[in-house]
């Protein structure tokens, strides 16, 4: 992460993300720039490891179902900001995700994250942590066409992942703070800060957007 990012006071990161407000002109969350930099650096490792042992690439056809035919010209952070800009996702959501991901990784240990499956795996599990974490959703076509794919490409996507998961989405307090304390310590700035310590629902999430209006608004990219 570019040290601009990071040239926030603790105070300033508590208020952020206590104090969240979901309103149309809320600033990105910083576990967006955290969760971005965490993932570059395990995509980073596995590119090491694959061009020095290639049996490790995974064999499991089912997630190649994450593959995109090119690697989409769009950073992670880049992809996470755009998600965030329409979705208006709180703060606990990406910190689902993450869990989401780490389990992913752990009960298919022949998956490896990497640019061709990383955008797809993303949109895919912050869709379903939105679910299991917020209140009300955006429906999964409008997820969609967020990320840059067909509903049904993201309707199969969700289908394979809850399965790869053994249907395995319960995030108690306990492994959310643990994760949360993986972030903090990836910041790493003097006096600490906490990213969030409970599983709050979203309050006023969607009120006052009109989904209508935003579904015609987005940009379009494609995966």
């Amino acid at each position: 992460m570019a040290s601009s990012q990071l040239a926030i006071s603790p105070r300033k990161l508590r208020s952020d993300v206590y104090s969240y407000s979901y309103q149309d002109d809320s600033n990105t969350p910083l576990v967006i720039n955290v969760l971005a930099s965490l993932i570059e650096r395990s995509m980073a490792r596995n590119e090491r490891i694959v061009k020095n042992c290639r049996w490790a690439l995974s064999k499991d056809i089912r997630t190649r179902v994450f593959d995109c035919h090119e690697t989409p010209d769009m950073t992670i952070e880049s992809y996470l900001e755009r998600i965030f800009r329409y979705t208006r996702a709180g703060p606990s959501v990406y910190v689902v995700a993450y869990v989401y991901i780490d389990r992913f990784c752990q009960t298919n240990p022949g998956f490896r994250i990497n640019a061709t499956n990383v955008h797809r795996l993303l949109v895919t599990t912050i869709m379903v942590a939105s679910k299991y974490v917020e209140d009300m959703n955006y429906r999964n076509s409008y997820f969609a066409r967020v990320g840059g794919l067909t509903t049904e490409e993201l309707n199969t996507m969700e289908l394979e992942f809850l399965f790869l998961m053994k249907f395995k989405l319960h995030v108690n307090v306990s492994v959310f703070e643990s994760y949360c304390s993986h972030l903090e310590r990836e910041v790493s700035i003097g006096g600490g800060y906490h990213i969030e310590r409970t599983l709050r629902c979203a309050e006023e999430i969607k009120a006052r957007q009109n989904e209508e209006r935003g579904y015609t608004q987005i940009a379009r990219v494609m995966l």
